[in-house]
């Protein structure tokens, strides 16, 4: 099994979701994070002053998958969240060696 974490802006939730969906992935967990990577931020103006915002919001998506689904999981979130622009986002593919459904008990691939 692996896990996928993605960190994609906000505005490409709704076609990695849609994709995902078509790809028969139906569960994920998504967080609202902060972060940034090489754009370091952005300077915006309120009330005349200008700030300098050094954490940018984005969507940490995080995916639980039987391992043979990794790759297709992967290009399918590349695809669907690309603007081709700085800041598109990371992802990240780990194993994951267990897992267990709170209200069955099962375990394995049958409690993803």
């Amino acid at each position: 099994m692996k896990k996928i974490e993605a960190i994609i802006q906000p505005f490409r939730l709704d076609p990695l979701k849609e994709a995902l969906h078509e790809l028969g992935v139906f569960g994920m967990t998504v967080s609202e994070v902060r972060g940034f990577g090489r754009q370091k931020g952005h300077k915006e103006v309120y009330r005349g002053a200008e700030y300098m915002v050094d954490f940018i919001p984005k969507i940490k998506v995080e995916i639980v998958i039987a391992g043979d689904m990794a790759d297709k999981v992967v290009e399918t979130i590349r695809e669907s969240v690309k603007t081709g622009k700085i800041g598109d986002g990371k992802i990240f593919v780990l194993p994951v060696e267990s897992v267990c459904r709170i209200r069955t008990g099962e375990t394995g691939e049958e409690a993803i």
